[in-house]
């Protein structure tokens, strides 16, 4: 490998890292647009800046954008608390507006600096090795990788001495402030860092792969697992596998890294959203189908219950009547007579269905359920 794809790697690896913290309370708070608007809304507060410094590389670029994405998710908490507007809406309502503002003082005043709009939401990870970092005329690599490095080390620093509150904030805001801790400092704590994280990875990856590195994969790790900490985990490892094939896929398809960055969060999410042990698709339809048989079997063995020792038992214990009696098709009967044996809740003398001791007190169990 060249230098350069060893650098452009490194620095997706560190944006899907940086993103990834935030992006986990995000997702546990129902938030995950909220990254959006912000990502795209700090375009506004890049373009004044710029106006008003006349220099793309000024700071005064990164503080605006920052401050743009806190009044964005205020402007987002000021409507929705009138009551007559939900938060997704309220979001639907924000950013497009901000966004589109930022969109038209570019068309219309920047159309001749480096500033346009195709940068803004694909980025250009190819590009970012070309800004380099030099300290004492020192060149020790690309100014983007540090800059995220700076952001992952802040994010990291404050969800770990934050951890308990975030934690406590985020699955009952209620208690928290029982408890004295203030979930409106938190929260805007929180959107602090969202923002400073989109406004660090906007020039180097565009808004949409910010989206789908914030979203993605803490998105996928919970499906996969139900810890907090270990969602944190699994949300970083993921970000940087989907950053890493996400490069590779474009580099032999000669498409848009960020593009394909962006596609790989969006397969990987598909695969563990269909395999997941215990959430995916595949495991929801093997548990419903196991919870419907085991509710069959209940049910014929109160059947046989009710009907032990009485005159009909004689017609209705038997396999032939059972299609009449529950209006069950042959393949299920079948099933749910041959599991029912198998776990010696019955025993079947030709087509005679007799109750065992276990089957007995199952199905009182059931009954007084």
């Amino acid at each position: 490998m060249f230098n350069a794809q060893i650098e452009i790697q490194l620095i997706a690896i560190m944006v899907s890292l940086a993103c990834a913290l935030p992006g986990v309370f995000l997702v546990l708070r129902r938030m995950a647009m909220m990254s959006d608007a912000i990502s795209h809304s700090i375009l506004l507060g890049i373009v004044l800046a710029f106006f008003l410094t006349r220099d793309i590389s000024s700071p005064f670029l990164v503080l605006a954008a920052t401050l743009t994405g806190v009044l964005t998710v205020s402007l987002v908490e000021l409507i929705n608390k009138t009551r007559l507007v939900k938060e997704d809406a309220a979001i639907g309502l924000v950013f497009p507006a901000l966004f589109s503002i930022g969109v038209i003082l570019i068309s219309r005043y920047a159309g001749n600096i480096h500033l346009d709009t195709d940068a803004v939401l694909l980025g250009e990870l190819a590009f970012a090795p070309f800004d380099r970092f030099v300290i004492f005329g020192q060149d020790i690599g690309p100014k983007a990788f540090y800059v995220m490095l700076g952001i992952f080390i802040i994010n990291l620093v404050f969800i770990l001495v934050f951890f308990k509150e975030l934690k406590l904030a985020t699955f009952d805001a209620a208690l928290a402030a029982a408890f004295g801790f203030s979930p409106g400092l938190i929260h805007y704590g929180l959107m602090s860092l969202v923002s400073i994280t989109a406004v660090g990875a906007f020039d180097a990856v565009g808004s949409i792969l910010v989206v789908a590195l914030m979203i993605g994969p803490p998105m996928t790790a919970y499906l996969l697992t139900d810890r907090l900490s270990w969602m944190l985990v699994l949300s970083g490892f993921l970000g940087m596998l989907s950053a890493i094939l996400g490069y590779w896929l474009a580099h032999f398809l000669d498409v848009s890294i960020a593009g394909s960055m962006a596609t790989m969060v969006g397969i990987i999410f598909l695969v563990v959203f269909l395999v997941a042990p215990q959430n995916g698709l595949i495991a929801i339809a093997r548990r419903k189908s196991r919870q419907k048989i085991d509710f069959a079997i209940e049910m014929l063995l109160v059947h046989l219950l009710n009907h032990e020792g009485l005159p009909e038992a004689e017609r209705e214990c038997r396999v032939n009547h059972l299609p009449e009696h529950f209006h069950w098709e042959q393949s299920l009967i079948d099933k749910v007579v041959t599991q029912a044996e198998g776990k010696n809740y019955i025993d079947r003398e030709k087509d005679f269905l007799i109750l065992t001791e276990s089957g007995q007190k199952l199905a009182e169990r059931s009954i007084i359920r």
